[in-house]
């Protein structure tokens, strides 16, 4: 049993390459190999989002607080608030944030194939934003 204490890792400003705005990333778990999953709380101030991206697993997004907007491609912008889970299937090109005048934070929850959790692409662009 290994218990990490809330704290122990600092929160860390999330990349200006995966990501457009303000974003802070709050590591929770990542245990060793064999285990495959990893989980973050993810906070954007208002208007910041993640590039879009896949993921090779799957990942599941558990909304905390605040309202935000998720997009897979091809489809409609969706509000997320407090108490959404949101499930991406394996290797679909999505992506999530805040909205304009509200900040949201989440908690994500993706697996490792072959040592990696995420496939980052293109920034969401302003007019794909506000759709």
């Amino acid at each position: 049993m290994h218990i990490k204490r809330a704290g122990t890792e600092p929160s860390g400003k999330a990349p200006a390459s995966w990501f457009t705005g303000a974003v802070r990333i709050d590591p929770l778990f990542s245990p060793p190999d064999p285990a495959r999953v990893t989980g973050a709380l993810v906070t954007f101030e208002p208007g910041a989002r993640t590039n879009w991206h896949t993921h090779p697993l799957g990942q599941t997004l558990i909304v905390m607080s605040g309202c935000g907007w998720v997009q897979r491609e091809g489809g409609p912008v969706e509000e997320i608030r407090p108490g959404d889970v949101v499930w991406f299937p394996p290797g679909e090109k999505h992506w999530h944030g805040a909205t304009p005048t509200t900040a949201m934070s989440h908690i994500a929850v993706q697996e490792k194939l072959d040592g990696s959790a995420v496939a980052w692409m293109e920034p969401v662009t302003d007019t794909q934003y506000r759709r």
